[in-house]
């Protein structure tokens, strides 16, 4: 059974950083492509960051463009995200999916096959 468990998330101050952690089993991510999603309280789910599993292609939402960064290592089977210059309004609970085979015109969307349950990131002003 695929499992993707999040970690790392937690109390930071606006302006601090912290490193979310994804890792999976029974898949490996090496032929997959992974992602992060963010769900703030009251708000529908949003698309944060994703790679490709063929050339490491990233993408960003706008609103983490410069500031989070996602990478994979494989022979961990394990999936970061790197948040930088933290904003109150980052806030949310972050989880990590997983695809075989979705496109990068369907990364923002909800089409990804495997979910986490997520880990809770709070930004205090």
């Amino acid at each position: 059974q695929v499992q993707l468990v999040e970690s790392g998330g937690g109390l930071v101050q606006a302006g601090g950083s912290l490193r979310l952690s994804c890792a999976a089993s029974a898949l490996s991510i090496s032929y997959y492509a992974m992602g992060w999603f963010r769900q703030a309280p009251g708000k529908e789910r949003e698309f944060v960051a994703a790679m490709r599993w063929t050339d490491s292609t990233t993408a960003y939402a706008d609103s983490v463009k410069g500031r989070f960064t996602i990478s994979r290592d494989n022979a961990k089977n394990m999936v970061y995200l790197q948040m930088n210059s933290l904003k109150p309004e980052d806030t949310a609970v972050y989880s990590c999916a997983a695809d075989r085979y979705i496109g990068t015109y369907d990364f923002t969307s909800a089409a990804w096959t495997h979910w986490g349950r997520g880990t809770q990131v709070t930004v205090s002003s």
